[in-house]
């Protein structure tokens, strides 16, 4: 008596993990670490006048001793940190939960900067850090005479 084996080769696993590629791949980090961690950088706009050189930083939700400003090696470095603890305690059970947002942003100074001339001021959700420019940097006007 013969016996005949039928072979069925094992199914093919590229598609299956084609599709584990780009399931990773086109996920966002919050869906791997969750939303409360703050992975981005603050958004700043740089305005210049004639005078200063204005950094607006968005930083919606932090109170002004969130932040710290400093100036070291001609870099000025902005830090902003905030802690949130909310507790809700109800008859069996207290809940508590615990986020911090945070953001660190450097910007090397250019020598038109007098770092003698900086000052911060938070107002509604932003940071306004004004950089005061040294007077030789400031353009000089000259009025012509018409002769």
């Amino acid at each position: 008596m013969t016996n005949i084996v039928k072979f069925q080769p094992f199914p093919s696993t590229k598609p299956l993990f084609n599709g584990f590629l780009d399931d990773f791949f086109n996920r966002s980090v919050t869906d791997f670490v969750g939303s409360d961690v703050a992975l981005s950088q603050a958004a700043v706009n740089v305005v210049e006048t004639e005078d200063a050189v204005k950094l607006e930083v968005a930083a919606p939700g932090f109170d002004k001793q969130d932040f710290t400003v400093n100036i070291e090696n001609d870099f000025l470095t902005i830090v902003g940190k905030h802690e949130v603890n909310t507790e809700e305690t109800k008859e069996r059970y207290t809940r508590r939960e615990f986020s911090v947002n945070s953001f660190k942003r450097s910007f090397k100074l250019p020598k038109t900067v007098n770092q003698e001339a900086i000052t911060a001021v938070y107002d509604k959700g932003i940071l306004n850090v004004m950089l005061g420019k040294k007077e030789e940097a400031k353009p000089a006007v000259k009025t012509i005479e018409i002769g």
